[in-house]
């Protein structure tokens, strides 16, 4: 077994090891309850990031753990077109070459991204089994593969069917770079410092005209109505009235309607119902004309008059300037406002009439708002089921048609002989009604529609598969807060539409990975990482023990590098570990059962694992990784690294090999704890010992997750004492700056715990470099001159003459007086409040009781010890 861990070359042999045995793929013929995660496909736009790494991490450990717990185990791996994002990506690089998609047409265009596909799917498979992803990759999927793109049909035609489909024109956020509608989810709202134009609107009859605000001047073209609000008295003479539109000379009424806020502006605001969602819905509710003034590339259209052609912005600069030549521009103010971006380009989107097709949501949000009251799925935060309820009961109807190339084309087809459309599932030959040629939809759908089919698509829908009836409801949708309801929401009301039944049980939002300086990563800022970079430095166990320990459900988290170099020395702290339990093994052989009776340190580490066994494991069945993560490492660094190898070396070391059973079960159950978090060193670490430690079976990725044993906690009493005690005399040692090769005498006054501290002695003379060590029950006189140490009911002294500074050690004392008399004020709070005692476990409350008579033992014994010390 080498000195050092080298992951370098460990990790990629390992995979390959467990992918060769299969030891991925589910076996059906060996039974167990199915545990299904599908994996939130990542996007075909390029490499993975730690934000990727974060979800490989937690949903690895999920499925390894449950898969040594003997659940029938399936995580299922695949990648997203991403219609909008991959599209753009590839445009820029044929922008390189000088060319646009329409250069090439959409055959070559879309034959150009499927050859983008094949090259970063690729990498990113690499990726994820770099990161240990134990995926079957026998069941890989990717949206456009064949069985998907029927589903999406499928669905699609169903929905249709159904009444929950339909097409029409209505005002969609519109990104001229991507040149698409895009869902309201898709728009990142910023608040940008802009200007409040006020420009005067005549009106007939009325001299003076009416005043009105304006964000966005270009859109005064596109005005049916001036608007103002019932209530307001300023304005009710002119109500009915006909205003005139700047430049243009349109004729427009003036109007009351309760959505105009009276005290933005002046009261009175402009109506363009074709470019703003608000003044939408009152040019519905009063029947105004709808003037759209602008192109889909956001250059102003024929109904601009003198502004046709010109691009909005360069309209906006010329219309200010021949409003003012009128005298009809009233004043400019500084004003800011929130103005909505594309998430993936981040151009400044424009609400705009369009045709397109619509998913008519109300029907299928109400069951899937039922399915999470009834508890049939589960949040992990509880947390964001209130925000899950707020955001479906408020929802509105779903765009789903992209004005894109490179998607699911949707499967609807028109005749141009007849008025037939035809919405199918399979590619009509002919218009069913007169036998004429088709032309199919040339938009595609949005990328959520098909990832809302994933947990059932991927498992054989619309067919009824081996695998859809073994792993449908999946278990656990693992994923972050941030596409609750981009994909999540989905999902859940596309699973009880299309398979009757919830998609998954448990729906657990992990937080956002951030950069050093807080902020979200992301493609579009350019602070992503590759995770190779820092495999290759430290190691895929580190990354991944880094992100489970580092988090809590549903709150973000910074990776810094110093936290990698930790789990990498925590990698390393177990591999030396190891290693020493190796060494052993070769001079010794294959060990025997443990003695019988054990030693107190024995029975104190058996009762210890078994403690932590069942703890990490009430943990992870509660979602809580991190602190199970937490407490495994406190564990195996503190307790058996620490201490149980500390004291087995003594014993070793005089030729008494009974420490070494113990020594190799113990490590066993620590592989068996970490190998979710840590599967790389923790695999090396069983392959090296399996055959000399007797260790079966023959790789632990499928060894039995272990059951905790019972407790002896009068053993972790006595040995945790004895802890207490060495470290106090460390202590003791550093503060007066007494050389390591200087042995001390000590004599303790053990009360009841005599007999343990006798049966340790050795180690603590060891450990603490104590020669001599005299336990006595008590003693009558404290022995002259002899520092004073108080600790878990135990009192040594140390003599210390020539060493101690007596002033300093009273103020020491006083300092440790004053702790263990706060802390036994808090204890005597915490017993004395009647909802503690009446509520807490009996055993909880008795623990407390004794800590506090403990505590007040310690403040006499210290007391006495001040007071001696003059």
């Amino acid at each position: 077994m080498p000195k050092a861990f080298d992951p370098r070359g460990v990790e990629e042999r390992l995979y390959a090891f467990w992918d060769e045995r299969g030891s991925f793929t589910p076996d059906p013929a060996k039974g167990g309850e199915p545990y299904c995660i599908v994996i939130p496909p990542p996007n075909v736009t390029g490499e993975l990031h730690h934000g990727h790494a974060m979800f490989l991490t937690f949903q690895d450990l999920m499925i390894r753990w449950r898969r040594m717990q003997g659940y029938l185990t399936l995580w299922l791996p695949g990648t997203d077109h991403a219609g909008i994002a991959t599209q753009n990506v590839v445009e820029e690089e044929l922008a390189k070459e000088g060319l646009t998609r329409h250069d090439l047409g959409r055959q070559r265009f879309v034959e150009r991204v499927w050859q983008w596909k094949e090259k970063y799917g690729g990498i990113i498979a690499h990726q994820m089994r770099r990161m240990g992803a134990s995926c079957d990759w026998t069941r890989e999927r990717f949206t456009l593969d064949e069985g998907l793109s029927r589903a999406v049909r499928a669905a699609f035609v169903r929905l249709y069917e159904k009444g929950l489909i339909y097409r029409g024109t209505y005002l969609v956020n519109w990104c001229p770079r991507c040149a698409t509608a895009i869902s309201d989810l898709e728009v990142e709202h910023e608040e940008t410092d802009g200007h409040l134009w006020y420009v005067r609107y005549a009106v007939e009859g009325a001299p003076q005209g009416i005043d009105v605000a304006t964000t966005r001047p270009e859109t005064i073209l596109g005005d049916t109505a001036v608007a103002v609000n019932p209530h307001d008295e300023r304005y009710e003479h002119l109500v009915g009235k006909t205003a005139v539109l700047p430049v243009l000379g349109r004729r427009i009424p003036i109007i009351a309607d309760a959505a105009v806020d009276p005290e933005f502006g002046t009261g009175a605001v402009k109506v363009t119902p074709a470019h703003d969602p608000t003044d939408y819905e009152i040019g519905q509710r009063h029947s105004l004309p709808f003037v759209n003034v602008m192109n889909a590339d956001v250059t102003m259209s024929a109904d601009a008059g003198p502004y046709a052609g010109l691009d909005r912005y360069a309209c906006r600069e010329r219309l200010v300037r021949d409003l003012e030549a009128r005298g009809q521009l009233v004043k400019v103010e500084p004003h800011r406002y929130a103005v909505g971006r594309c998430s993936r380009c981040d151009t400044v989107v424009e609400p705009r009439l369009s045709d397109q097709w619509f998913v008519r949501i109300q029907p299928l949000a109400e069951p899937a708002i039922a399915v999470a009251r009834d508890g049939r799925i589960r949040f992990v935060p509880e947390r964001f089921t209130r925000v899950y309820f707020n955001w479906m009961e408020n929802i509105r109807d779903w765009c789903i048609s992209r004005q894109l190339w490179w998607g699911h084309r949707i499967p609807v087809w028109y005749c141009d002989a007849c008025p037939k459309t035809v919405v199918a599932v399979d590619e009509p030959r002919q218009c069913p009604g007169c036998g004429g040629p088709l032309r199919q939809d040339e938009d595609v759908l949005d990328t959520w529609f098909s990832s809302g089919l994933w947990p059932f698509s991927t498992l054989g829908w619309p067919d009824d598969t081996a695998d859809l009836r073994t792993f449908y409801p999946t278990t656990v949708m693992e994923t972050g807060y941030d596409i609750l309801f981009f994909w999540v929401a989905r999902m859940i009301m596309l699973g009880v539409e299309c398979m009757g039944d919830v998609p998954f049980r448990w729906v657990y939002l992990h937080g956002l990975m951030r950069d050093e300086k807080g902020e979200k990563m992301s493609k579009s800022k350019g602070n992503v990482a590759n995770p190779l970079d820092v495999i290759e430095r430290y190691g895929a166990d580190a990354l991944r023990f880094t992100i489970a320990t580092g988090s809590s459900p549903g709150n973000d988290m910074k990776l810094s590098q110093e936290r990698i170099e930790g789990s990498r020395n925590f990698a390393n702290k177990l591999w030396n570990a190891a290693r020493f339990v190796w060494l052993e093994l070769e001079r010794h052989g294959t060990p025997s059962a443990p003695p019988a009776p054990m030693a107190l340190e024995d029975r104190w580490i058996a009762s210890r694992t078994s403690e932590v066994v069942a703890t990490a494991t009430r943990l992870l069945e509660e979602f809580q990784f991190g602190e199970a993560g937490r407490v495994l490492y406190e564990f195996v660094w503190s307790e058996f690294c620490d201490w149980y190898i500390e004291l087995a070396k003594i014993r070793l070391r005089r030729g008494d090999v009974s420490p070494l059973p113990l020594l190799c079960q113990t490590l066993d159950t620590i592989l068996r704890l970490l190998h979710p978090y840590m599967p790389f060193v923790t695999e090396e670490v069983y392959q090296h010992l399996r055959e000399r430690a007797g260790w079966a079976p023959e790789a632990l990725i499928v060894a039995p997750w272990p059951a905790p044993g019972a407790r002896d906690e009068p053993a972790e009493r006595e040995v945790a004492a004895v802890i207490d005690l060495v470290r106090a005399l460390r202590n003791l040692r550093a503060e007066h700056q007494v050389a390591t090769s200087r042995w001390l005498e000590v004599t303790v006054a053990a009360g009841a715990r005599r007999t343990s501290l006798a049966a340790l002695s050795g180690a603590v003379e060891a450990l603490a470099r104590v020669r001599p060590l005299r336990v006595v029950e008590r003693l009558e006189t404290a022995p002259a001159n002899a520092v004073p140490v108080v600790v878990s009911g135990m009192e040594a002294f140390v003599p210390l003459a020539e060493l101690v500074d007596y002033a300093a050690e009273r103020e020491r004392l006083g300092r440790e007086l004053a702790q263990v008399e706060q802390d036994a004020e808090r204890l005597r709070a915490l017993l004395s409040r009647d909802g503690f005692v009446a509520k807490a476990p009996p055993p909880v409350v008795e623990r407390e009781r004794a800590r506090l008579a403990e505590r007040e033992e310690q403040v006499v014994k210290l007391r006495e010890r001040v007071a001696a010390l003059g």
